[in-house]
């Protein structure tokens, strides 16, 4: 299995996808498709850890590519294999869920956020606009008002606040 990631199968039909990538907040990875056609598999809990449940993109990673580099990545794969999933999604969120990891948690059908929950799209403050769909997934989940703030000032919002604005339940 790959080192990002750890299953465990905590009940019958339940999958546990943990992202497992704490030097770099468990930045994104592309090993989610397999449980989708596991037959034995009901439903996915995605999480993290207690620190973080996905910062996002790992930055290093981005920093001298060029844009056809960026392209050739096919994020598009990541976010694709969540949102066509036949089985409910569950996102986990404690910690740190910002910029990728927000948009990551938004791909699940429910985000059920913890009190240590804490969620944003900071790429405003590194020059960038959300590439893995903040824009209309925030948009549809908060309404227009929300989503711009918390879009262009970057600055995070809580667990309660995800819960009050209707993010997470």
């Amino acid at each position: 299995m790959d080192d990002t990631l750890l299953e465990e199968r905590p009940a019958s039909g339940v999958a546990l996808l943990r992202l497992n990538r704490p030097a770099v907040l468990n930045a994104l990875n592309l090993a989610f498709t397999r449980l989708d056609a596991d037959a034995s598999v009901n439903v996915i809990v995605l999480a993290g850890s207690e620190r973080a449940f996905c910062a996002g993109a790992d930055l290093n990673e981005y920093v001298d590519a060029a844009p056809p580099e960026i392209i050739a990545r096919q994020m598009g794969r990541l976010w694709d294999a969540i949102a066509s999933c036949r089985k409910p999604v569950i996102a986990a969120v404690r910690g740190h869920a910002l910029g990728g990891g927000c948009e990551l948690a938004m791909h699940a059908d429910l985000i059920i956020a913890g009190d240590s929950a804490r969620f944003g799209q900071p790429e405003v403050l590194v020059g960038i606009m959300p590439g893995g769909g903040a824009t209309q997934r925030l948009t549809r989940a908060v309404g227009k008002f929300h989503a711009m703030k918390l879009m262009l000032l970057g600055a995070p919002m809580t667990a309660a606040d995800a819960l009050a604005m209707g993010l997470a339940c």
